[in-house]
């Protein structure tokens, strides 16, 4: 059954894009196909991440979310999604701090400097089951062998896993054929994001992203988070960095209550209706 008359906004991160319905007055009857052919860039709309907010149970919230990539798949979080969502929000409640639920987390997105929005996190998952990694392992230094390796890669979960890994030359790596591999790696029985970083100093990082069921993007919000994380914790860089990748820049910080707070544009590109979609 096709889509009719379904109110959309196109909004990005940093040309991390989605499209975003609304459906808290009314929800419509989602199909893998429906959403192939929405995230479809030559015949549908085309998104990286599509998402549908809803009513939440959360009494303080004002609306939840549930995530899904352009190949159909359901995602627990995305970074630069929560942001876009956030500021649509903002926007229409008129206050400073909103609070978003999704299927794995209570997250707040507030006005920031410069027309940015922050995100609260929450904190790092850094347990190996909690990741999900399919063996008890040392997650900070994970035996995979990666080009240009500046150290062993490491891996956290931001709500969403990710396979995080310092190279000495990121221009060098070929993102899709490699980020394609490490996608499906045996230790992660979920599959995983999977970032590239190179340090510039200890307040900067370059960083390069293959998404898990969507495949090059130009940012990565739970990414840029989980790129800090694991960075910090090698001594790589300050708990507070600025993360170049290449849509642009995120803020992150990873503060002393143990939380990780992303700062960064959050951009409205059109909005219209889906008169009607296969």
């Amino acid at each position: 059954m096709p889509l009719r008359n379904i109110p959309f906004f196109k909004m990005h991160g940093l040309g991390n894009d989605f499209v975003i319905i609304d459906a808290r007055k009314r929800e419509p009857q989602l199909t893998k196909e429906l959403v192939l052919a929405i995230a479809d860039r030559h015949r549908g709309i085309g998104f990286d991440q599509m998402v549908v907010i809803t009513k939440s149970a959360n009494p303080e919230a004002a609306a939840h979310m549930k995530i899904y990539n352009a190949d159909s798949s359901i995602v627990e979080a995305c970074g630069n999604a929560t942001r876009c969502v956030g500021r649509m929000l903002l926007v229409e409640t008129g206050k400073e701090e909103v609070i978003i639920t999704s299927d794995v987390a209570v997250l707040k997105a507030k006005k920031a400097k410069n027309d940015m929005v922050t995100v609260d996190m929450g904190e790092p998952i850094l347990e190996w089951a909690k990741i999900p990694l399919s063996q008890n392992i040392d997650n900070l230094n994970l035996p995979i062998d990666i080009p240009y390796k500046l150290t062993l890669p490491g891996s956290v979960s931001m709500g969403n896993p990710h396979l995080v890994c310092p190279v000495t030359n990121i221009d060098k790596i070929n993102l899709s054929k490699t980020g394609k591999e490490l996608e499906l790696h045996p230790l992660f029985p979920r599959k995983t994001n999977v970032e590239f970083v190179q340090i510039i100093d200890k307040g900067k990082i370059r960083m390069r992203v293959w998404e898990r069921g969507c495949g090059v993007t130009q940012a990565c919000g739970t990414g840029a988070c989980a790129s800090l994380v694991v960075c910090a914790q090698k001594g790589l860089t300050n708990r507070k960095c600025e993360i170049i990748l290449d849509g642009g820049s995120l803020f992150i910080e990873w503060d002393k209550n143990n939380h990780i707070l992303m700062t960064g544009t959050a951009t409205l590109a059109f909005h219209g209706i889906m008169k009607e979609i296969h």
